[in-house]
């Protein structure tokens, strides 16, 4: 938690937050502040202590914050930390956060989403990176997570874990109704007309149903989201976003 205080007071800096005008944080700024103290670095005292401990390695720091304030942290960090990205379908993520937040409009959801993604990938350059989705996990989630720790250690040299992952440990953090749902959703959108493919047609785009208005700029605003959103999710699935020449879009 001390980490994710200090990133909020990173942004407030910034006059951003979470979920307004992230995407014009800027990382060197960030270091800066905290080089000159301008910023209360209280909550990041304790949490630097920490990551920089030796005696605590592996250890594992979670917060979507972190897509954003990486580089600033790199910079005041003794060590090198690798990276597990996943991603999830960006309707869904759009969809939880319209629904949690008050007055959250599904536009802002997908800006977000793209904006998130595109930081962390852009941000991790150069660190080693192990990959997965929310789809992979939910399918089966006893051999992606293995996976991951496998290749954490075989690609990025973490420390190994002292015995494998067994399906109690699993049971303990997924959800078995959540892959129901997605079956459940999965299944309502085969009604749903296609609007685009991608990868030689194994990622299929469509459409959705939507509160807003059709045809309000408000609808063209969210269609067009929805549309980069997606072409970025089927470049996950493909690997092609994960390139370093990958073009991301302008917002």
């Amino acid at each position: 938690i001390d980490v994710v205080l200090q990133n909020d007071e990173f942004m407030k800096a910034q006059n951003v937050w979470w979920a307004h005008d992230v995407v014009s944080y800027d990382w060197e700024k960030g270091v800066k502040d905290y080089e000159t103290k301008e910023i209360t670095f209280k909550q990041g005292k304790k949490g630097l202590a920490f990551l920089n401990n030796a005696n605590n390695a592996p250890w594992l720091q979670k917060d979507p914050r972190m897509c954003i304030t990486l580089k600033t942290w790199l910079k005041i960090m003794n060590n090198e930390p690798a990276i597990v990205f996943t991603y999830r379908h960006p309707l869904e993520v759009a969809m939880s956060l319209k629904k949690r937040e008050d007055d959250f409009a599904l536009e802002r959801g997908l800006r977000l989403w793209i904006i998130y993604n595109m930081r962390a990938i852009q941000n991790s350059k150069g660190l080693c990176m192990v990959t997965s989705s929310n789809e992979a996990i939910l399918a089966d989630p006893l051999t992606e997570v293995q996976r991951i720790s496998d290749e954490a250690t075989s690609k990025c040299h973490v420390p190994a874990p002292p015995r494998r992952v067994t399906e109690d440990d699993v049971k303990k953090f997924v959800d078995p109704n959540l892959q129901h749902n997605k079956k459940r959703r999965a299944l309502d959108e085969e009604s749903l007309p296609v609007i685009a493919k991608y990868n030689d047609g194994k990622c299929i785009v469509r459409d959705f149903a939507s509160d807003t208005p059709e045809g309000s700029p408000a609808a063209k605003r969210e269609q067009r989201l929805y549309g980069i959103a997606m072409k970025i999710y089927c470049d996950f699935q493909s690997g092609k976003a994960y390139e370093d020449a990958y073009q991301w879009p302008e917002l």
